[in-house]
């Protein structure tokens, strides 16, 4: 009767661990490393509330801001491999950022790839008080001020910032860049006329352009937005060549199991194909990926021919931390 009871009892304890082993178990928090307001917290925020109810539990985004994304992105990596903790990343934190900083981790092989979100063309604006009209006096009015005019960036190494300096180069003019923690901050600022214009992204900036809180020149695209097809192209607009789409992610820290990233993958997919979080990307200019590269293998590759594209142009424009 004992040797029963005793082997009910393990049985029983058994089917508790086991089911303590199950994928998720408890709330899953991205790491999002730039302010609350901005972009990539706006992505964040999207695809969050869809993965919750794939995976079975809340999934919390904590803003972890500083250095570029790199002060989030470092918590992410050092975080336990379990899934529990993940990072929301760009083209600027898990590209540009190497380019630039002395991380404590490398790109490549201290993440594991989750799934690529969505692409985010950048776009030129301004406050609605500077002088030109479009962007070819916009580029003459810039050189005609060479250190005058205050860029907001989100930080050193940022989208904004790499953005920026791209701009600049190409029209060869000087800018005053002023640092925030996050294109967020900056944009409260570029409305409120504290800065004079933002190399921005459209996610971030279209709703201010269609609300006529700010002025829209260009987009860094070969096309124009189904959103503001009324914004010209760089090059429509004089500036052949502008091009530049910024790719936003998910990553986890190297080590995570493979069937924990398929369970965040899967999430992921969902909360990508509903249609309502299609709606809502595409409102604020996002492009989603097709499913064959939302896989985590196409996103490995992408972020490795990403850094052999950008690096070289980057260390080119001499970027570093100030």
């Amino acid at each position: 009767m004992k040797r029963a009871i005793l082997a009910a009892a393990l049985f029983a304890l058994g089917l508790t661990v086991g089911r303590a082993d199950i994928y998720p178990s408890r709330p899953i928090t991205i790491i999002v490393p730039f302010a609350a307001g901005g972009p990539t917290d706006a992505i964040a925020r999207a695809i969050s509330d869809r993965m919750r109810i794939s995976l079975g539990q809340p999934v919390i985004v904590e803003n972890v801001t500083g250095a570029g994304g790199s002060i989030g992105t470092t918590r992410a990596v050092r975080a336990a491999p379990d899934g529990y903790t993940v990072c929301l990343g760009h083209t600027g934190t898990h590209v540009v950022n190497g380019a630039i900083y002395p991380l404590q981790y490398d790109l490549l092989n201290d993440f594991a790839p989750i799934a690529l979100l969505a692409t985010n063309t950048m776009i030129v604006v301004t406050k609605n008080d500077v002088p030109p009209k479009n962007l070819r006096e916009l580029i003459d009015w810039l050189k005609a001020n060479p250190g005058k005019v205050s860029v907001g960036t989100a930080g050193v190494g940022s989208a904004s910032h790499f953005s920026g300096v791209y701009f600049r180069d190409l029209i060869k003019a000087q800018f005053t860049f002023v640092p925030y923690r996050g294109t967020g901050p900056a944009m409260l600022d570029l409305v409120a006329g504290q800065i004079d214009m933002i190399v921005d992204q459209v996610s971030n900036s279209i709703t201010q352009v269609q609300a006529g809180k700010i002025r829209a020149y260009a987009v860094a695209d070969t096309k124009r937005l189904a959103t503001a097809p009324d914004i010209p192209t760089a090059d429509e607009a004089g500036l052949p060549g502008f091009h530049i789409s910024l790719w936003n992610a998910l990553w986890a820290p190297k080590g995570t199991p493979k069937d924990v990233i398929a369970k965040l993958n899967a999430a992921v997919r969902d909360a990508l194909s509903d249609p309502k979080v299609r709606k809502h990307l595409a409102d604020v200019g996002l492009e989603i990926p097709p499913p064959e590269r939302q896989t985590p293998e196409a996103l490995g590759a992408y972020q490795k021919a990403e850094i052999e594209k950008w690096w070289p142009i980057i260390k080119a424009a001499n970027i570093k931390v100030e």
